[in-house]
């Protein structure tokens, strides 16, 4: 295998908190009190995706772009107070990988102008050659595409690829590609179901590059 394609938000930035607090907030003002647990199930998947789903369920008045806008605005808010938090020791790892010699690639469901920002605010951008966001393909994780359409920009097989995620839709898209899929459970976020992965870490020092190659 020589290719490690990360995916951003719970893996290698801290950010699902902005996500949960932002569009908890929008949904108590349109009188939808929900548990941070409520958007568990979305963890992986696309902006529109999940307004339009809270959408139908909800009965929600305005447009979805009208949601993702404001969950936007209000996640920038917090990522200008927060700044942009890392995951422990994922910045060790990916400096490893990258000194090992693999070629390494960002596949997200966030915005692409979200993923470029965030690899430049950590100093991150100059080790991955490709960042991809589901924006850029016809369907969303856990449907493999912003994975496979990862891998062809790196020029890299599926079967040559280790995917690193943290949700269930993402396990699931890694493995609907045909990519070795590490599941990364943090102890500090969310019980996920990762059972679809070929190995499970909590922790990104347990990642031995040598096992690859």
């Amino acid at each position: 295998m020589n290719t490690f394609i990360f995916d951003m938000d719970g893996v290698i930035v801290d950010s699902e908190y902005t996500y949960f607090k932002s569009k908890s907030d929008i949904l108590h003002e349109e009188g939808h009190d929900v548990p941070d647990s409520y958007h568990y199930q979305f963890m992986g998947t696309t902006p529109d995706f999940m307004w339009q789903s809270m959408k139908d369920e909800f009965h929600l008045p305005k447009a979805v772009n009208e949601y993702v806008m404001e969950m936007n605005r209000r996640r920038e808010e917090i990522i200008q107070k927060d700044g942009v938090q890392l995951i422990a020791n994922v910045k060790d790892l990916i400096k490893r990988l990258y000194q090992a010699g693999f070629k390494l690639g960002v596949a997200s469901a966030s915005r692409k102008e979200e993923i470029i920002y965030n690899l430049k605010e950590l100093g991150l951008d100059t080790y991955f050659s490709q960042a991809v966001s589901a924006e850029e393909v016809p369907h969303s994780k856990p449907a493999p595409d912003v994975f496979l359409h990862t891998a062809d920009l790196l020029d890299a097989a599926s079967d040559d690829c280790v995917v690193i995620e943290d949700t269930k839709n993402g396990s699931r898209a890694a493995k609907a590609a045909g990519m070795y899929c590490i599941g990364f459970a943090n102890p500090d976020y969310p019980k996920q179901d990762l059972s679809c992965a070929d190995e499970i870490v909590t922790d990104f020092r347990e990642i031995d590059a040598k096992q690859f190659q």
